[in-house]
């Protein structure tokens, strides 16, 4: 027997790549997949741009992330059936821009410490409240439902989570990177609540450069200090006046 698990938010698969605009590719976990899927296109400075360009995108993104996850409850191998695949239609990709939007505005609200807004919230408990992705075991002789889900039912997991999102567990750990230059925000999963950084593959190693670099001139500024008070020209006693040794002395100049 085996469990079939659809929902990502229970399997903790977050992150995802994106792609600056100076053409670098790295990893980002925001933490959440509903922040994650906020990052597809909608939270202002992004820098993997639009992602969601058409209903095919917008499948090939939620089938990632929501086809069914096959978990081994014992010895039996899964079954070798091919894995049901969410479809989607101009009118999901529709609905899932206007949840992505939903998202982002309340994640940027967070971070700021800013009153929400009540339509967002609406929009998000509105996806929540419809019917979503089951999680179901094989191995069972009657098919129980779909074979394949839908796509507003996988835009209601998300939603879902994103009710988790920004819930009172999480109060104060959406937070903007530390990087002065950097706008990106996350939810900080870590026990201590210390992440710092969008990404070390990101901000966090162009934090220790600089930290590097500034380390080392600290230390050279102090050898090169003494080698040039070392190196300075000596003043010689025989072009000064030679002092007097009594008062009624007058100094002999050379």
């Amino acid at each position: 027997m085996t469990l079939v698990n659809h929902d990502t938010a229970r399997t903790g698969q977050t992150g995802q790549w994106l792609v600056s605009t100076d053409g670098q590719r790295w990893w980002f976990d925001s933490g959440s997949i509903a922040l994650d899927f906020a990052y597809t296109g909608a939270l202002g400075e992004n820098p993997a741009g639009e992602l969601l360009h058409t209903a095919g995108d917008l499948a090939d993104w939620l089938n990632e992330r929501y086809s069914p996850q096959v978990e081994v409850a014992d010895s039996a191998a899964p079954s070798a059936a091919p894995t049901p695949r969410i479809q989607t239609q101009d009118r999901d990709l529709t609905d899932a821009l206007a949840l992505r939007g939903a998202i982002a505005r309340l994640a940027r609200a967070a971070a700021d410490g800013r009153d929400v807004d009540g339509q967002d919230i609406d929009i998000v408990n509105l996806f929540a409240a419809t019917p979503d992705i089951p999680p179901a075991l094989t191995g069972g002789s009657r098919q129980a439902g779909r074979t394949s889900p839908r796509a507003g039912q996988a835009l209601s997991t998300l939603a879902r989570t994103a009710v988790e999102l920004f819930g009172p567990d999480t109060d104060g750990r959406i937070r903007y990177c530390s990087a002065d230059d950097c706008t990106i925000l996350y939810l900080d999963t870590s026990r201590s609540a210390n992440r710092r950084w969008c990404s070390m593959q990101r901000c966090g190693n162009r934090a220790k450069v600089r930290a590097f670099r500034e380390r080392n001139a600290a230390s050279a500024a102090p050898a090169a200090t003494s080698e040039s008070a070392a190196n300075a020209p000596r003043t010689s006693t025989l072009s000064r006046p030679r002092v007097a040794r009594h008062a009624f002395e007058k100094p002999l100049l050379p």
